[in-house]
């Protein structure tokens, strides 16, 4: 975390917010039959794999869990920085979608083009019959009609912030934070600090 960071979840936030989110899913969701968990690369796998093991504790029963790498279905993936190549993951998915209700789980919503390409991927490998959204934090600022039905927490941002989330299993530490944007040249000259 930086010096211009300003936590809005710390550790034990995050663990109530998701379990909080957890039995939000269970109760909209009786007879948990056709449910299933979709983690949207990177975090919001984290995140959807903590909140898979909370519903199996709180409904008695397992559902299934997957992840959906959305590189390709981005509709920005052409326009991203010369030469800046989109991270790619591995979908999993090893259950059959139709039918069923998938709670797509990400970590920030923010223009709604992220879970727009999610559900693009998602219904590639078939045709649920509803599609829930879950997310740990709403920043606001939608380009696209999209509203979650699971929110951790609601944080009126200007467009001028970033939302960090970081996860103890890739950050090594968990939280939530708001800082001012950087601007691009500085990142890059960061970055280019770093190869050397």
């Amino acid at each position: 975390m930086t010096q211009d960071e300003k936590v809005v979840l710390d550790r034990d936030d995050l663990r109530r917010t998701l379990l909080r989110i957890a039995h939000e899913i269970v109760e909209k969701n009786p007879g948990r039959g056709g449910l299933a968990l979709v983690g949207i690369h990177t975090r919001g796998a984290v995140l959807a794999t903590r909140l898979h093991a909370l519903v199996g504790e709180q409904s008695g029963s397992e559902v299934p869990l997957g992840d959906i790498d959305i590189s390709f279905y981005r509709d920005d993936v052409d326009s991203r920085r010369p030469g800046a190549q989109p991270v790619v993951h591995a979908s999993h998915l090893d259950f059959d979608l139709n039918g069923r209700t998938v709670v797509l789980v990400d970590d920030v919503l923010f223009t709604g083009r992220t879970v727009r390409a999610a559900v693009d991927a998602l219904f590639d490998y078939g045709r649920p019959a509803r599609v829930q959204l879950a997310v740990l934090a709403d920043r606001g600022h939608r380009e696209l009609p999209i509203r979650p039905d699971y929110v951790g927490k609601n944080l009126p941002t200007s467009r001028r912030e970033r939302v960090n989330v970081r996860v103890e299993e890739l950050d090594g530490v968990d939280e939530v934070t708001i800082a001012a944007a950087e601007n691009r040249a500085a990142v890059r000259v960061r970055e280019e600090e770093g190869a050397s």
